[in-house]
C-alpha cells in the first residue's frame, strides 16, 4: 500500500474560505492523497486565559490564544462547502475536530478517518468520543512519553478502534533537526505493533522522505500558499512547489524500496558483459600449451568464461591456438 500523504492545511487559510479552497487546489496539484484542516469552535477549545505558544507570537504577541483562534475559525457551513469542494476536486477531505461539537459535525459529513492531534493525546473524554465512532484513527504523539502513548492507545483499542496508526511527532514549529529523533518512530512500531508514520514540523522535505525509507505508512506535513502570510503556522510550512517536490520524492522512494530480493534488475542485465570480465589470452598461445598465470589474464568484456573459474582453467591444455586478448572458450 502506498504511503498516505496528508497535506496539512490546518488553519493556514487564516479564516478565509476562498483561501482554504486555494489550498485544496494546491494540495491536489501536489499529488497528496488528502488535505487536512482543523475544525473547532473557539470558545470550546481555549479559555479566556489561555496564552499563546512562543511560535504563535510572531505577530500580535500580546493577543490571547482565544482571540487568535476566533480569527482562524471557519464555520460549520463553510466546512460543509469545503468538504463538497474537496469531493469535486477528487481529493480526500480530513479535518481534526478539537471539541465535541466539531467532532459531531465532522461525523455528520461521513468522514471516515479521524486524526487525533498531539494536544488531545492526554484528553480521556476526547479519546473516548473519537473511539466511539468506530472509525480508523491516526494518532499524533508530539510532547508524549511512552506512558502517555500507552494510556491513549489503550483507551482507543479497548473501545471501538480496530484500525490505529501512530505518528511520531515533535511539537515545535519549526522542529530543530537535532530534536526530530526519527528512530523513535521505529520504537513505536516495535512497541505497539501497529502501522506508524511521521508528522513533520521541520523546515524542508528531507526528514519526511527519510521517514518513508524507514517504513512510515503515513506522512503529514504542513503547507501554505505563502510562508510570509500572517498566522501561527505559515513559517514552518511548505510552499506549494515544495509540497509537490516532497510528494514526488516520497513516491520515488516508495518505488526505489523494491521487494528486498537481491538479483540483477532488468535494466542492468545489458551492462553485465560491459562491466564484468572474462578469462583471455595474455599473449599468443599455441595448441597443446598448458594454461598458466603467465599466458592467461582477465579483461573486459564479460561474455566469456568467468574469472571465477580461474582455477578450473589453470593447468588445462589449450585445444587450439589463441591470439592475444582472445577469450578462452574451453
Amino acid at each position: 500500500m502506498s504511503v498516505f500523504i496528508i497535506a496539512e492545511a490546518g488553519v493556514n487559510h487564516n479564516g478565509c474560505l476562498q483561501t482554504a479552497k486555494k489550498l485544496v487546489d494546491k494540495a491536489k496539484e501536489s499529488g497528496a492523497d488528502c488535505i487536512k484542516f482543523q475544525t473547532f469552535v473557539s470558545k470550546n477549545l481555549a479559555s479566556k486565559n489561555a496564552k499563546k505558544a512562543k511560535y504563535q507570537k510572531t505577530s500580535n504577541a500580546d493577543e490571547e490564544q482565544l482571540s487568535m483562534l476566533e480569527k482562524l475559525e471557519l464555520s460549520f457551513e463553510e466546512f460543509l462547502e469545503l468538504y463538497d469542494y474537496c469531493h469535486s476536486k477528487e481529493i480526500k477531505f480530513l479535518s481534526t475536530g478539537f471539541d465535541f461539537d466539531s467532532i459531531d459535525f465532522l461525523d455528520s459529513l461521513g468522514m471516515d478517518t479521524w486524526k487525533v492531534p498531539s494536544g488531545e493525546l492526554t484528553n480521556l473524554p476526547y479519546l473516548e468520543k473519537v473511539s466511539s465512532l468506530g472509525k480508523p484513527v491516526i494518532l499524533s504523539t508530539g510532547m508524549a512519553t511512552m506512558k502517555d502513548i500507552q494510556d491513549a492507545t489503550k483507551v482507543l483499542l479497548d473501545n471501538n478502534v480496530n484500525d490505529l496508526t501512530i505518528l511520531h511527532c515533535t511539537t515545535e514549529y519549526p522542529t530543530p533537526f537535532e530534536e526530530v529523533n526519527l528512530r523513535a518512530m521505529l520504537t513505536l512500531k516495535e512497541t505497539f505493533n501497529v502501522p506508524v508514520g511521521y508528522s513533520d514540523h521541520t523546515m524542508g522535505i528531507e526528514v519526511p522522505i527519510a521517514a518513508v525509507s524507514l517504513g512510515a505508512k503515513v506522512i503529514e506535513k504542513h503547507f501554505t500558499l505563502d510562508r510570509n502570510m500572517e498566522g501561527p503556522d505559515h513559517n514552518a510550512s511548505l510552499e506549494p512547489e515544495e509540497l509537490k517536490a516532497m510528494v514526488q520524492s516520497i513516491r520515488n522512494i516508495e518505488v526505489a524500496m523494491g521487494t528486498g530480493t537481491k538479483a540483477p534488475s532488468p535494466s542492468e542485465m545489458k551492462n553485465m558483459s560491459v562491466a564484468r570480465k572474462s578469462i583471455v589470452a595474455k599473449k599468443a598461445i599455441q595448441k597443446g600449451e598448458y594454461f598458466d598465470n603467465d599466458n592467461l589474464t582477465v579483461k573486459r568484456p564479460g561474455n566469456g568464461v568467468s574469472p571465477m573459474k580461474w582455477y578450473e582453467i589453470i593447468g588445462e591444455v589449450a585445444n587450439r591456438d589463441y591470439q592475444e586478448d582472445e577469450m578462452i572458450d574451453q
